[in-house]
């Protein structure tokens, strides 16, 4: 396979992705603190995998193999992020306080009332969807190690 065409797969596939997180959020499932960091690597991509074919194209092998590496650093690393969302998930590792810790007590009813008006916390450890039995963190892992080995073949690629 083509560089020009493995960064087109990289592309499509994460603007996929990106596409269906934003439709399950319009349908009102809101992303945790995590879910928004896992997305990271998928913007990126918008603009290596671009840098990456047009690079491949012209002649220039050094660039392009150096968006692929960092693309794929990039996967691969959001894999390891999924992978630990996915423990959070299932209640194996602690998650981050911010969405995973527990409720800070108010001091008054109104500081309570307030807290209610203000704070909308979306739980890292309480996966609200599932896909074909897997939560959108554990299919992350799968799309970020796919994603990961596509750029990782790109950067081998001549």
């Amino acid at each position: 396979m083509s560089p020009r065409l493995i960064a087109t797969f990289i592309f499509a596939l994460s603007a996929a992705t990106i596409g269906g997180a934003w439709a399950y959020e319009a349908l009102g499932y809101l992303p945790c603190e995590l879910c928004y960091k896992e997305r990271i690597p998928y913007y990126v991509a918008f603009a290596l995998a671009p840098l990456a074919a047009f690079a491949a194209q012209t002649g220039r092998a050094g660039l392009a193999r150096g968006a692929f590496l960092l693309m794929a650093a990039l996967f691969v690393a959001d894999a390891g992020l999924s992978i630990y969302h996915s423990g959070v998930e299932w209640k194996i590792f602690a998650g981050p306080s911010d969405c995973s810790g527990a409720l800070s007590a108010a001091g008054s009813m109104d500081d309570f009332m307030k807290q209610l008006k203000t704070v909308k916390v979306v739980r890292c450890d309480e996966p609200t969807l599932f896909v074909l039995g897997l939560t959108l963190a554990n299919w992350n892992v799968l799309i970020t190690g796919a994603l990961g080995a596509l750029a990782a073949m790109g950067a081998r690629s001549r």
